[in-house]
């Protein structure tokens, strides 16, 4: 007798879709943003097939208007969908008014570091050698950073750790991030 590889069942509704970006911004006045990639990744060992469809509708009434792609995702083979993702689609009249908003937010940023850089060099020579260390928010950040990296990741099954305090990859790798920030501080001080 012949056993058969029989592949999982999969779940309608519940995989995962990858798709980049995860936004997309039109300008009516901007024929080069008429048409952007919208880039659907493919981890699986099974061929996806997927729907897009166009939008031609640019008028004024539109303007703002927060649309939504919507990717739905199946086995080449099958009709139920696996997975969706929305992409927000939004219409603008013109890139001039999103480039005056980063420019705004841009000279927000420059002036708090600026103000920031002010403050620090205001503190009197005294205080910065009486402080001979890290601060205690520095090292408790440290601490929790560290603890984060030992938790188990998701997906770990043989794990004494309530499932709750699992992490994530990305989690993990900000907690990472941030460790690496403090250790810059402390080195500094």
């Amino acid at each position: 007798m012949q056993q058969q590889r029989r592949q999982p069942e999969l779940v309608e509704g519940n995989l995962p879709v990858f798709v980049f970006p995860t936004e997309l911004i039109f300008y009516a006045d901007d024929q080069s943003t008429h048409k952007q990639v919208l880039t659907l990744y493919n981890p699986y060992e099974f061929a996806l097939k997927f729907k897009v469809i166009r939008h031609r509708d640019v008028r004024p009434c539109h303007y703002g208007v927060m649309d939504k792609f919507r990717l739905q995702v199946s086995e080449q083979s099958q009709r139920k969908a696996l997975g969706r993702k929305e992409v927000i689609a939004t219409l603008l009249p013109t890139a001039k008014e999103q480039q005056q908003k980063e420019e705004e937010e841009k000279r927000i940023k420059e002036h708090l570091t600026e103000s920031v850089f002010f403050e620090q060099t205001l503190c009197p020579p005294e205080s910065r050698i009486a402080s001979s260390g890290p601060s205690l928010l520095t090292v408790f950040l440290g601490i929790v950073c560290i603890a984060a990296l030992m938790l188990p990741t998701l997906g770990e099954m043989d794990s004494l750790v309530p499932l709750y305090l699992h992490l994530s990859v990305n989690q993990k790798l900000v907690a990472a991030y941030v460790l690496g920030l403090i250790t810059m501080v402390i080195l500094r001080t």
